[in-house]
């Protein structure tokens, strides 16, 4: 791991990866093998090949994890009070980016259909429309994730209790928000339970 930098402006990619995986029965969705490794290692290694400033939220102690993220260049956030909902993991991000990032990119870690091209593909439209939200959408236009917040916006997130994550804030801010089509549903696919897996690893077999 490393220190968060302070020197480079840019778009930060916040990872959430403090659940508890309470609906896997035992497992944990994050280190679930996709293309050969641990889901959170893959989302971690492509956040770093888009961003230099990435961080990833995790729960006290979650040794795991941890082990997933060895060797990449990405800070772990501990969220002391992950148990208590989203919002409170987008705080504590939040509160760790350097004072010079000009938008922070959420994505929740369980969404193994995300590619790096995808991260590209926010993190260019922030490029176009620095003052936007930026909101991934399915193909055919159902909102998801990531979303990316500009940093006017940061107050706002680090105001948030809870278990609805930023959604009063995209409310709020709806002139703002800006959605940009991935593939396919790769904005929408998360995986809770091991039936979904075994379902999402069927489907990719075909």
């Amino acid at each position: 791991m490393t220190d968060v930098p302070t020197s480079q402006t840019n778009i930060a990619i916040l990872i959430l990866a403090a659940g508890s995986s309470s609906r896997m029965r035992g497992g944990d969705k994050l280190l679930e093998e996709v293309d050969g490794r641990p889901l959170l290692q893959k989302m971690a290694k492509q956040a770093c090949a888009v961003s230099q400033t990435v961080l990833i939220c995790l729960r006290p102690n979650d040794t795991s994890r941890r082990v997933a993220l060895q060797g990449l260049e990405c800070v772990v956030v501990e969220v002391t009070d992950a148990s208590e909902g989203m919002a409170h993991s987008l705080r504590a991000g939040i509160a760790k980016l350097p004072g010079n990032c000009s938008a922070v990119m959420v994505i929740p870690a369980d969404m193994p259909d995300l590619t790096q091209s995808d991260l590209k593909t926010i993190a260019q439209s922030h490029e176009v429309a620095s003052d936007a939200i930026i909101r991934a959408t399915s193909a055919d236009n159902h909102p998801g994730h990531p979303v990316l917040f500009p940093a006017r916006l940061f107050g706002e997130l680090c105001c948030l209790t809870g278990d609805i994550g930023a959604k009063n804030v995209l409310k709020r801010n709806a002139p703002s928000v800006q959605l940009i089509k991935l593939p396919d549903e790769h904005a929408l696919t998360d995986l809770d339970t091991p039936e979904e897996w075994r379902t999402w690893r069927d489907n990719r077999l075909r």
